[in-house]
């Protein structure tokens, strides 16, 4: 079921919507300057409820949060992605993230929030795990028959019990329990994106190559296309990656570069009318490009490329 989440458009203000947001510490109170062991964990209900089970769209600096959702529905924005899930999922939000949720009435769960310096600062390890798994905003549909996702419930709770209740030694538990939640999550992002995630880093990219297969010639920047796909340069360059292994940047240059191969051997037109058929105001510019991408000169590419067709056409007719 789709569930709008309101008021959460772009701010006017700055353009990415990050300058637009109000910061909080935790969300609808003052934003406090926070020590590296701010620690927090409450149920979903405790401050959705008040809120008619809206979070409106803010950030937080310093401070990774883990919303595990265990019943319920969640329609969520985690900077430029927008969708919804069912529980039991988790939605991992990185320090500076603009989010908004809104949940199904009587959605059950918890928000773990900690301070990033809380970690960052101890053994390299875990510095490494903590960057690596709040790198960027994340949506995991989980299984209730997955083990892997019903040990993050039982953390996620225990931090909750512990928290709740401060016995002898709860700051180290805490802490302790908190780095093995951020373990068992950094594991299940590295099992891959969710089938929802890979859908639409898969659309994503889609429509970028297929704008680019219009506008190649027109040497655009990844800025034109990520704004004319309605998303950041940030994003566009995500998708492009997970789902082709490499930038946006280097997608386009190189369906550019196969256009030029592509003329170059198979179109009798000079060399230089092909680059600015190609966009190149400056024909010495096509092939410094050219040369640097190919390791050879226009011209001598298309003197192999015809030797080639011609020794394949002697080898053909023998």
């Amino acid at each position: 079921m789709e569930i709008p989440i309101k008021k959460h458009g772009r701010g006017a203000a700055g353009g990415d919507g990050t300058r637009a947001a109000p910061a909080f510490s935790l969300y609808g109170e003052t934003p406090a300057s926070h020590d590296d062991d701010f620690v927090h964990i409450e149920e979903i209900a405790a401050r959705s409820q008040r809120y008619d089970w809206e979070i409106g769209r803010h950030v937080h600096h310093g401070l990774c949060q883990i919303l595990m959702l265990a019943a319920g529905e969640v329609a969520y924005r985690l900077d430029e992605d927008a969708g919804s899930s069912a529980g039991p999922c988790a939605l991992v939000v990185p320090p500076a993230t603009v989010h908004a949720f809104r949940f199904t009435p009587g959605a059950v769960g918890h928000v773990l929030t900690f301070a990033e310096s809380r970690f960052v600062h101890g053994a390299p390890e875990r510095r490494a795990l903590v960057e690596a798994t709040f790198e960027r905003p994340a949506a995991l549909s989980l299984s209730s028959a997955d083990p892997a996702a019903a040990r993050l419930a039982s953390l996620i709770a225990e931090i909750a019990v512990e928290f709740r209740q401060r016995g002898a030694g709860w700051t180290t538990a805490v802490e302790g329990l908190t780095a093995a939640a951020v373990a068992l999550t950094a594991r299940l992002l590295a099992a891959g994106l969710s089938e929802a995630g890979r859908s639409r880093e898969i659309m994503l990219y889609g429509r970028f190559r297929a704008l680019l297969e219009t506008t190649y010639a027109e040497h655009r920047t990844i800025g034109w296309y990520a704004s004319a796909l309605g998303v950041s340069e940030s994003r566009l360059d995500r998708a492009a990656r997970a789902v082709a292994g490499k930038s946006a940047y280097a997608a386009a240059q190189e369906r550019l570069m196969l256009e030029a191969r592509r003329r170059l051997a198979y179109v009798a037109a000079p060399a230089t009318k092909i680059a600015y058929e190609l966009g190149f105001a400056d024909a010495a510019y096509f092939w410094r490009f050219f040369r640097r991408r190919a390791g050879v000169t226009p011209a001598d590419f298309r003197r192999a490329a015809r030797r080639r067709a011609i020794e394949g056409s002697g080898a053909a007719r023998a």
